[in-house]
């Protein structure tokens, strides 16, 4: 149950953290993100591409120098919070979040992206109906997880309610995604893949697949990269060896009748950043 008392001191403090994260993740692409870029960039062997990885590693480069942020779709902020068991489930959380989002908004600055579905009305802050999404763990501290989503690479991202024979028809689905796709997500991209669960679950699990390091992978999305890759779309669309830097899947049991399947692609500008809450 939420307790709908806020806390004033915690609403300041989520605020802070909140407008941090989102500076970090919007100017300085994770290290480990950043490390894939320069591994796919030594490995790729077409010239127009090369080039490409060039532009993007200046681009990364400058926007790090001047603390502005690397893409000018800033995105739609998505939050993650890990919450510890002294900390109360209530309305400061969600309040916090927003103040923290209408900081950034401004200080950054992020592109306003915010609208209304319906009426394409702009709030102006990024905040709005439903936004920020905020998703709520379990944790041993508290902390705000951001990542900025740019429409891009959620506009071509998929679902799926496969039937459970076609556990082997997942790695075609993950590649059609992309092959659809081609080079409107921005190449070389990360996806996340999120399988089982339920319609709604699946899509959540590949977008919390986005928050894994991409680093390693284990057989299984060796396997799906590997695939993607194969395609030759290329960074931005142009032609290359390397399509995909990473595939990471997460996983949860599902109906014996269903095999949801979602893809959550995400280009280049993987953006990330987590900032403990100082209370």
């Amino acid at each position: 149950m939420m307790v709908n008392q806020a806390d004033p001191g915690l609403v300041a403090a989520l605020a802070d953290a909140t407008e941090q994260a989102f500076r970090e993740a919007e100017t300085r692409l994770p290290p480990d993100v950043l490390a894939a870029l320069r591994r796919a960039a030594a490995v790729e062997t077409n010239r127009i591409a090369k080039q490409e990885f060039d532009n993007i590693l200046e681009n990364i480069a400058l926007a790090g120098e001047r603390g502005v942020p690397i893409c000018q779709d800033t995105g739609v902020p998505v939050v993650y919070l890990s919450l510890p068991p002294d900390v109360p489930f209530s309305s400061a959380l969600f309040e916090g979040v927003r103040e923290g989002v209408r900081r950034a908004t401004s200080s950054i600055p992020l592109r306003p992206n915010v609208v209304d579905p319906i009426t394409r009305q702009n709030t102006g802050d990024n905040t709005g109906l439903g936004m920020p999404a905020v998703h709520v763990v379990p944790g041993d501290r508290l902390t705000v997880t951001v990542l900025p989503k740019g429409a891009g690479s959620e506009n071509v991202s998929r679902i799926g309610m496969l039937l459970p024979s076609q556990v082997s028809g997942i790695q075609e689905f993950v590649a059609e995604t992309m092959l659809i796709a081609g080079g409107r997500p921005c190449p070389p991209v990360i996806l996340g893949v999120g399988i089982g669960g339920t319609f709604d679950m699946a899509a959540a699990l590949a977008k919390e697949a986005l928050l894994l390091p991409v680093d390693i992978m284990d057989n299984y999305e060796q396997e799906l990269c590997e695939a993607v890759n194969a395609l030759g779309i290329g960074p931005m669309g142009l032609g290359g060896d390397v399509t995909a830097l990473a595939v990471k899947v997460k996983r949860a049991s599902c109906h014996t009748a269903s095999l949801p399947v979602a893809v959550n692609v995400q280009c280049w500008a993987s953006r990330r950043a987590s900032v403990e809450v100082i209370r």
